[in-house]
């Protein structure tokens, strides 16, 4: 598996694996669980959530899961994970989901997080981000807000549940050396 690695000086998101479930259980709190988890984790559940995201990035299959780092020796403090195809996305479409540790919440890391994953999801062919939000997690749909998503609608999810989306148009970074060459026109 090729090493992602992607930082912008104060997050650093790399792959989701073993070497992150010991910190993940400790940090895994009530808000993970209702708003994220859909229920709490034990070590066997994360041990096979471990090796179905490390499949994914072997074989480049539809969800992408990125430990999110922060701090000179980086420490674990969340996570945020790409799903390029799963039920009401339509073809360029990929879901974003996120979550801190309650340490970690309330410093911008999770907005930062998500303007990495949107540029790397552009580049990996997704046209627009789309954060599925349920109506009553505020902190949530403030950090889609702040990374630049826009209020589309409350849409009834196949499961029933009823979430906001919130979607934005993905722009791939630009190619360091095409803009150093246009720059020296």
């Amino acid at each position: 598996m090729d090493q992602v690695r992607l930082s912008d000086g104060v997050v650093t998101l790399t792959p989701f694996g073993a070497q992150d479930i010991d910190a993940h259980l400790a940090g895994e709190d009530e808000l993970l669980v209702r708003w994220l988890n859909g229920g709490p984790s034990t070590r066997a559940d994360t041990e096979e959530y471990v090796r179905r995201c490390t499949a994914h990035w072997v074989y480049r299959g539809p969800a992408r899961v990125f430990g999110i780092r922060t701090g000179p020796e980086p420490v674990l403090a969340g996570t945020i994970d790409l799903r390029f195809a799963m039920p009401r996305l339509t073809p360029g479409q990929v879901n974003i989901a996120y979550g801190l540790y309650p340490a970690w919440r309330g410093r911008g890391l999770a907005t930062r997080a998500v303007h990495l994953v949107c540029r790397y999801a552009a580049q990996e062919g997704a046209s627009e981000g789309v954060i599925r939000v349920d109506p009553e997690n505020l902190a949530s749909a403030a950090v889609a807000r702040r990374a630049g998503f826009r209020y589309s609608g409350r849409v009834t999810e196949p499961t029933g549940e009823r979430l906001d989306w919130y979607l934005r148009a993905l722009v791939p970074a630009p190619d360091p050396g095409r803009a150093a060459t246009a720059r020296s026109c």
